[in-house]
C-alpha cells in the first residue's frame, strides 16, 4: 500500500559530541513575569512555555516555516486513509535520567495526558471534543508508535506540535511521584531542571547527553545543542528595568522588546538585536451585519483607502511588513496569491462610497491602549478613511470591554489584534463561521465554510495550498477585515551573545547559545 512519509532532516545523529562548552558559562535571560508551572502543559501560559519547552520535546515540533516537522519521531508515515499515524523513534535519545526513550515511554505519557485529571490543556483537542478523536495509541515495537484516528485530519500533527499543548512533550515516568502526583520534569530536552526560586528565577542545566538533530537551528526543531553550562530565567517584569540591566551587562537576552526600543537599540553598539514577524494577525475588523457595512462596497471602499505599506511602516517605526492575507507570512502557505493585496486607491475608493449610497453616517471603531501599534493601526487608518469621504470616530475602550464587545458581535468596526496560529485553517477558523451560532465570527459564508472544512481534513500539501488560495481571493473581494500586517517578535542581546535569533513562535530560546568575552 502506498504511504505518506515525513522523513527527518537527516537520519544520522549526534549523541553527543556537542562542542567545545565555555566552563562555568552560565546564560541569563530575561522573563516578564514568574512561570506557573514546570508540569508539562498544566497551568500554564505562553510564558510559562517559554521555560518548560527548553527541558521537554514532542514527536514532532514546529520548524520556522510554521509546518510540523519531526523531532523525537525519525520519521512519520500517514496511512493512505488519513486515520493511522505511525511514528519511529529515532535511536540514541536519552532522557535526562539517562534512560533511553522507547515506544512505552510515548504511551505512558499519553495515557498520562488523556486523563483528565492531569488536566492537561489540550485534551479536548483529541478526545472528541475538538477536531479529531484519537481512538487508539499502540507500541508493536520499541521504536514505533501508531496513533489511530477516528477520521483523516490535516491538523493532527500540528496538533501534537502545539507550543501551549506543552509539544506534547514525552516525558520519564519518574517525571512523578509514587503518588501519582508531578514532581519534575524528566524530558529529552537540551536543558534539564536545576531549580525554581519562585519570583525570581528559574534556573536550567545542560544536559550533557543531548541528543541533537544535525543541520541548523529550525524552530523547535532542527539543532538545539546546549552550548553554556545553565541557562537563568530571571524576573524581570519591568521592560525599561530590563533594557537598563542589559545595557549594563548584568543579563544576555530580552527576548520581546517594543518597536521603539528596537530602533534605539539598534544604534548601540554595545547589544545586538534580532527582528522576525510573527504569525500573529493585526487589522481592522469589520462588522458584516450592521446596516452600514453589511454593504460590501463599503467594505471594499475602507480597504482601497487604506495605504497599507504607509501604515504599518508608520506604525512599527518602519520595522513591519505589510499583509493583506490571513495566511501570515512566514507559513510555508503564503505563495504567490496570498502576496495579493488591495490596491491603495482613493479615487476607487470615492467611487465605491458613492455608489454604496453613503450620506456621511458615523462609523465607529473600536480600539485600546493595552496593544500599542493596534491603537497606532487605528488613528492612522482614520486618518486615511476620513479622507476619502468616510466619517470615522475612534472609542478607545479597556481591553477586556473591548474584547466581550467582540465576543458578542456588538460593534461596527475595530482595531483588532489575533494570537498566532500556526496551521493556516486555524487562522481562517479564528475569524470564519455562523454568527448566529458564535457572534465573535467575522466571515459567514457557507462555501467559504465548506472551503476552511476541508482544508483540515485534505492532507495533500498541493491540494490546501489550492484552497487557501481561494479562501485568500474571496477575503480580498468580501472584506470581512482589512488585514495589514503579521506581529512583531524583536529581541535584544548583549555584545558577547552568540547565535541568539527571535523565532517565529514568540518564545525564548537557550540552545544553540554562546557566550564569548
Amino acid at each position: 500500500m502506498r504511504r505518506t512519509t515525513i522523513t527527518a532532516l537527516a537520519a544520522a545523529l549526534l549523541c553527543g559530541g556537542l562542542g567545545q562548552v565555555a566552563a562555568a558559562s552560565t546564560l541569563k535571560i530575561q522573563l516578564r513575569a514568574d512561570i506557573r508551572s514546570i508540569n508539562p502543559g498544566v497551568n500554564r501560559d505562553a510564558n510559562t512555555d517559554g521555560v518548560v519547552l527548553q527541558m521537554v520535546e514532542g514527536l514532532v515540533a514546529y520548524g520556522e516555516d510554521a509546518l510540523p516537522k519531526p523531532l523525537l519521531a525519525e520519521k512519520v508515515e500517514i496511512s493512505p486513509d488519513g486515520k493511522t499515524y505511525s511514528f519511529t523513534l529515532r535511536r540514541g535519545v536519552k532522557f535526562h535520567n539517562g534512560a533511553p526513550l522507547t515506544a512505552a515511554d510515548v504511551l505512558w505519557s499519553w495515557n498520562r495526558y488523556m486523563d483528565p485529571k492531569t488536566d492537561w490543556r489540550c485534551l479536548s483537542e483529541f478526545d472528541g471534543r475538538g477536531l479529531v478523536k484519537v481512538e487508539k495509541v499502540s507500541a508493536p515495537d520499541d521504536r514505533t508508535v501508531l496513533f489511530q484516528l477516528d477520521k483523516p485530519s490535516a491538523l493532527f500533527l500540528s496538533s501534537l506540535a502545539r507550543t501551549d499543548c506543552a509539544m506534547t512533550g514525552i516525558l520519564h515516568r519518574d517525571s512523578v511521584k509514587a503518588d501519582g502526583s508531578f514532581d519534575k520534569p524528566i524530558g529529552t530536552g537540551p536543558f534539564k531542571f536545576g531549580e525554581w526560586k519562585r519570583g525570581e528565577y528559574i534556573r536550567l542545566e545542560r544536559f550533557a547527553d543531548y541528543a541533537s538533530l544535525p543541520g541548523k537551528i529550525d524552530g523547535l526543531t532542527g539543532a538545539k545543542r546546549p552550548l553554556v553550562d545553565e541557562a537563568r530565567f530571571l524576573v524581570i517584569p519591568d521592560n525599561a528595568t530590563a533594557k537598563a540591566a542589559l545595557l549594563r551587562g548584568d543579563i544576555d537576552i530580552v527576548p520581546d522588546i517594543a518597536n521603539t526600543d528596537i530602533a534605539e537599540l539598534k544604534k548601540n553598539d554595545k547589544v545586538g538585536t534580532s527582528v522576525v514577524t510573527s504569525m500573529g494577525l493585526v487589522g481592522l475588523i469589520i462588522q458584516t451585519r450592521d446596516p452600514l457595512l453589511g454593504n460590501v462596497k463599503l467594505r471594499q471602499a475602507i480597504a482601497a483607502a487604506i495605504d497599507t505599506r504607509e501604515l504599518v511602516a508608520t506604525i512599527t517605526d518602519g520595522i513591519g511588513t505589510p499583509n493583506n492575507s490571513i495566511v501570515p507570512a512566514l507559513s510555508a502557505y503564503h505563495g504567490p496569491v496570498e502576496k495579493q493585496g488591495w490596491a491603495y486607491d482613493p479615487a476607487a475608493a470615492k467611487k465605491l462610497i458613492a455608489e454604496a449610497g453613503y450620506k456621511g453616517e458615523k462609523i465607529v471603531m473600536l480600539a485600546n491602549k493595552r496593544y500599542p501599534e493596534s491603537f497606532d493601526a487605528a488613528v492612522v487608518a482614520q486618518q486615511m478613511l476620513q479622507t476619502v469621504g468616510l466619517n470615522v470616530e475612534i472609542e478607545v475602550l479597556e481591553w477586556a470591554t473591548q474584547l466581550d464587545r467582540y465576543s458578542k458581535g456588538n460593534y461596527t468596526m475595530q482595531a483588532f489584534p489575533y494570537s498566532g496560529r500556526m496551521d493556516p485553517a486555524l487562522s481562517y477558523e479564528s475569524m470564519t463561521g455562523p454568527k448566529d451560532k458564535q457572534p465573535r465570527k467575522l466571515w459567514d459564508n457557507p462555501q467559504v465554510q465548506a472551503l476552511l472544512d476541508k482544508s483540515m481534513v485534505v492532507n495533500d500539501r498541493a491540494e490546501r495550498q489550492k484552497i487557501f488560495d481561494e479562501l485568500h481571493r474571496r477575503f480580498l473581494a468580501e472584506v470581512p477585515m482589512v488585514m495589514l500586517y503579521n506581529g512583531i517578535v524583536g529581541g535584544a542581546m548583549s555584545a558577547k551573545t552568540r547565535g541568539y535569533v527571535s523565532t517565529v513562535m514568540s518564545l525564548p530560546r537557550a540552545w544553540e547559545i554562546s557566550l564569548g568575552e
